[in-house]
This record gives structure tokens, C-alpha cells and sequence, in this order.
């Protein structure tokens, strides 16, 4: 069965709780199995990164991480 969300994958959101309150961005996906969205721009985090044939140097990268979905309304 699958989970109801107010927010779906496109739609422009503002962080109304939270250490990134009042931030806002595009919701890049969304898992309702773990209520948890992933903003684009708003949850930076560092994720070391192996070496691989698509990235040789490996490193440090920085990606968007996962927001509670409780803490995002539309904009």
C-alpha cells in the first residue's frame, strides 16, 4: 500500500521547522515508507565517496540530505 503525501517530487517547499527553518527549495524525491523528503538545496551534508571507473579522484562530495516531511509545507 502506498502512502499519502502532501508533497510530491517538482513542488516548491519552505522548511517550517527545524535548524534550516524559513529555507526553501524543490522537492527532488520523496520516501513516504520513511517520511522523509529530500530538498534540493536546503540539507547539505558531506558524503565521503569511494574511487570508481565514473569517479577516479573519489573524495568528498556534497549532497542534499533527507528532511522529516512534517517539517515542510508548500510554498
Amino acid at each position: 500500500m502506498k502512502a499519502k503525501t502532501h508533497v510530491k517530487p517538482g513542488d516548491e517547499v519552505v522548511v517550517i521547522s527545524g535548524n534550516h527553518k524559513g529555507k526553501q527549495g524543490t522537492v527532488t524525491s520523496v520516501n513516504a515508507a520513511k517520511s522523509q523528503v529530500i530538498v534540493e538545496g536546503v540539507r547539505k551534508i558531506k558524503k565521503a565517496m569511494r574511487k570508481t571507473e565514473l569517479n577516479p579522484d573519489g573524495g568528498i562530495e556534497e549532497i542534499d540530505g533527507p528532511i522529516h516531511i512534517s517539517n515542510v509545507k508548500k510554498a
